[in-house]
């Protein structure tokens, strides 16, 4: 609904329906500490709204992808808290039965829940580029600019010059050049794969030179194919502004950016389509330079992520071995049926948790093919080992369940991060 409409009603409606379930549901899996539980969300709920939480939320965004608006008008949806609390006061159901198939099925949902509470919303993700961006098609027609707002047409004869001013990709945006390089690959292919019927690529191979007067400037073009590649150069009042060179559709070499009096010039230089450095000059001398998000960064930052979901795994298997120790030699009493069930639904589980994990990295690939492999990968390998979990090393307590479901999760997307190393290595 807040995809939908994002408007003021649907986001109030947010904050009263969060903050009258988010409670509840807590005081379900902790019915000792209602009252704290209430407690804490309300001034949890002040610091998020408040401009408090924007260093906490910055230093955040580094890793994790997490989003907030400051609404103070948002506060006013605090007495759903006192409605949620009379509620549970006045009403048993929240308290988790004696029996075996009520306490699995709270922890079932419990794993479900976490991740509703946490993808409200669901983004578009624009992909934005710093130079300009084209790609040459032979097409017969000119398509309709009304329906593509990311497009910009310029037919020449039996060619279609498209320029991209932005991009959407499926995928959170990430402030480096190695994942812009990314979203740029196969964009010819990809453009013509969103204008349909009417457009077709040219091959590589193929040069091609042409000047394109834009709003912006007078842009000096030569394709490869239907990507560019060679130098490039814009002018404005005959006046060179921009000027640098394309690697088939990335930044190459050195690119210079003037400003209109001449006195002011910005320097990029680039490998394979990476920045490595920004300098700032101005009437010839050196005054500025600027930080850059590299690929070293993009490791860096993978690594530290790697890094919090192995210690996350250390403390579940401590608190595993806490249960065994504190119930050795019992075990959890179940039926037959139900260590079959466990071993063969637990995968689904798994999935889910490796899904949110991937979309707090802002790494998640939503295309249908990638989503299923990653279900069929996770069905093969998580399966055999929950009947050693269930049959041999046995559960001693309902939450090793979704203990043991966390733990494959969080292994599975070490196992993904470590593959986008090696990519960002090779």
């Amino acid at each position: 609904m807040k995809a939908t409409f994002h408007n003021a009603f649907s986001g109030k409606l947010s904050d009263f329906c969060g903050l009258f379930i988010f409670p509840i549901f807590w005081s379900t899996i902790f019915p000792r500490h209602k009252l704290w539980i209430f407690i804490f969300t309300g001034i949890l709920f002040v610091f998020w709204k408040s401009e408090l939480a924007s260093g906490l939320i910055e230093l955040l965004n580094i890793l994790f992808n997490i989003q907030r608006t400051v609404d103070l008008s948002d506060l006013i949806a605090l007495p759903m808290l006192f409605v949620g609390w009379f509620y549970i006061k006045n009403d048993s159901i929240v308290l988790i039965a004696d029996s075996l198939i009520a306490r699995l099925s709270t922890l079932i949902v419990a794993g479900i829940t976490i991740f509703a509470f946490c993808a409200t919303s669901q983004q578009r993700y624009i992909q934005s580029f710093d130079q300009p961006q084209y790609v040459l098609l032979k097409s017969a027609t000119v398509p309709d600019l009304n329906l593509y707002d990311e497009f910009e047409f310029y037919p020449k004869d039996s060619l279609l010059v498209v320029k991209v001013n932005h991009w959407y990709i499926n995928r959170p945006i990430r402030n480096d050049d190695y994942n812009k390089n990314h979203s740029l690959e196969d964009l010819d292919k990809n453009v013509v794969a969103r204008l349909a019927d009417s457009t077709t690529v040219i091959p590589y191979g193929k040069i091609t030179t042409l000047i394109i007067n834009t709003a912006e400037g007078e842009d000096f073009l030569r394709f490869n194919g239907g990507r560019l590649d060679g130098k490039f150069s814009r002018k404005v009042n005959d006046k060179l502004i921009i000027e640098g060179f394309y690697k088939m559709g990335v930044e190459d070499s050195t690119w210079t950016f003037t400003s209109g009096d001449s006195d002011n010039v910005v320097v990029q230089t680039f490998v394979n389509g990476e920045r490595t450095s920004v300098k700032q000059f101005d009437h010839g001398k050196l005054v500025a330079k600027t930080h850059i998000n590299t690929r070293a960064d993009t490791i860096r930052n993978t690594y530290v992520q790697i890094s919090i979901m192995i210690l996350i795994i250390i403390f579940m298997i401590r608190f595993l071995i806490k249960n065994y120790r504190n119930t050795f030699p019992q075990e959890l009493k179940l039926k037959l049926v139900w260590k079959w069930l466990i071993c063969l639904i637990s995968p689904i589980f798994v999935w889910l948790s490796y899904i949110g994990i991937r979309i707090l990295l802002m790494d998640f690939n939503e295309d249908i093919f990638v989503i299923l492999a990653s279900f069929l990968f996770i069905s093969i390998v998580v399966c055999p080992l929950m009947f050693v979990v269930v049959f041999w090393i046995k559960l001693r307590k309902e939450m090793d369940i979704l203990l043991y479901c966390l733990i494959f999760g969080l292994l599975c997307s070490i196992w993904t991060s470590c593959g986008t190393l090696i990519a960002l290595y090779n």
